[in-house]
């Protein structure tokens, strides 16, 4: 056989090989994605055999909260309720273990427990009847995913654990910065004369008590200084050296130190601020944030009805001008709570909204009732346990890994 020939072969073998391995794949993926649906009963619910003898496991909650009510037969016939007993345990993630026991009621028997949300653990049944014990168990999970701890860590999931929280209660308005009413000095000379010199110009930065103007009298002929009353910013320059002074104003000098926040509150908020209350401003153009607290008010409204309220901001360091945008959240309301949740982690499930549990590697959800919002908190009135850890960034990852796996509501 020659090399061509040789090589030929081999590559037919590959390809057949390669097909084989792939095919085998796939029938090993559409397995695990094909599981048997679980046998119902007439009643809905799901079928447990074993020989003839066989119960119905259903969740009703019509007019109630969920509870089981199970229905046993032999055969085809319906067995009376008296003559079972039936226990089923509940195997929540984390090992929590719900104990059910049952009563006879009707032709069913009633479970003496809620099932609350989620349904979603290992369901073991043991039965007795005419001295024979039976025994089923299987898994009934949904709304849980198993995602590995550094594919957790790389799709940068975070998490924090649920616990009491102050929240804070705001209302979103905006504004501009204004100068406040005595930030602004004109200088003028107290004797007319000639200006000799002119120590600074328009946009100096100065002290108080800094030497601004040295002036000759035209009476005297002696020279006087005048100095600044405040520090601040030469605003205006309306006079050079060699000029006479008359009774002009020469200078006028801007204490910018400090500047003040109009905040524009509408009549449906404007009863809820309350003086001193703490505002956080925004400003266009600063990466930070400024706190302040509302210490007065324009008197009169403005056209649109808004009141304008004011709030001061140390302006030390100059990086804040006249005339820029604010926007502002002011506080109207705190208040404690015993649980609360970071909004950034919830999501929809089913017609719920939660957020999702971790437990070591697996998430599943938790079915949240809520209370009041504020800011980045929610509170919480009951669906999930202080203490648990729980997703708050990219939960959507968690979300879109649970309806991949399409794990149903099983009643």
């Amino acid at each position: 056989m020659n090399k061509r020939l040789v090589i030929l072969v081999f590559l037919c073998q590959l390809g057949t090989a390669f097909t084989l391995t792939s095919n085998a794949v796939q029938a090993a993926s559409t397995a695990i994605s094909e599981e048997a649906e679980p046998d119902k009963g007439i009643h809905g619910g799901r079928l447990l055999r074993d020989g003839d003898f066989a119960v119905e496991l259903t969740i009703f909650e019509s007019g109630v909260p969920p509870e089981f009510r199970i229905y046993v037969t032999q055969g085809d016939k319906l067995l009376s309720p008296e003559q079972v007993d039936l226990n089923i345990k509940l195997t929540r993630l984390g090992g929590i273990v719900d104990d059910i026991n049952f009563k006879a009621e009707d032709d069913y028997l009633r479970g003496d427990t809620v099932i609350y949300e989620p349904h979603s653990f290992v369901v073991s049944v043991s039965a007795q009847y005419k001295g024979k014990n039976y025994t089923w168990q299987y898994d009934n999970f949904e709304g849980r995913t198993l995602i590995e701890e550094k594919v957790a860590q790389a799709m940068d999931i975070k998490t924090e654990t649920v616990g009491s929280a102050t929240l804070h209660k705001t209302v979103k308005v905006f504004g501009k910065l204004v100068l406040p009413a005595n930030a602004k000095r004109t200088i003028q000379a107290r004797f007319e004369g000639e200006i000799k010199r002119m120590h600074v110009g328009l946009g100096d930065t100065i002290k108080e008590g800094q030497l601004l103007v040295t002036i000759e009298s035209n009476e005297s002929l002696q020279s006087f200084q005048i100095k600044s009353p405040i520090a601040g910013v030469i605003s205006q320059q309306h006079a050079n050296t060699g000029e006479q002074t008359g009774s002009r104003t020469l200078l006028e000098v801007t204490q910018i130190s400090k500047l003040i926040a109009e905040l524009a509150v509408f009549p449906m908020d404007a009863p809820l601020v309350k003086q001193a209350a703490p505002v956080t401003l925004a400003i266009n153009g600063q990466a930070s944030t400024f706190p302040s607290v509302i210490n007065g008010a324009r008197l009169p409204m403005r056209d649109d009805q808004a009141r304008l309220l004011l709030a001061e901001i140390d302006n030390t360091h100059g990086q804040l001008n006249e005339g820029m945008f604010v926007s502002a959240q002011i506080e109207v309301d705190t208040f404690e709570v015993p649980l609360a949740v970071k909004r950034i982690g919830l999501q929809s499930f089913r017609d719920f909204t939660v957020v999702y549990a971790k437990v070591g590697e697996e998430y599943e959800v938790r079915m949240l009732e809520l209370g009041r919002e504020a800011g980045e908190w929610i509170e919480v009135l009951g669906g999930i346990d202080l203490g648990t850890v729980y997703v708050t960034d990219n939960s959507y990852i968690i979300k879109a890994d649970i309806e991949k796996s399409g794990a149903s509501h099983d009643h």
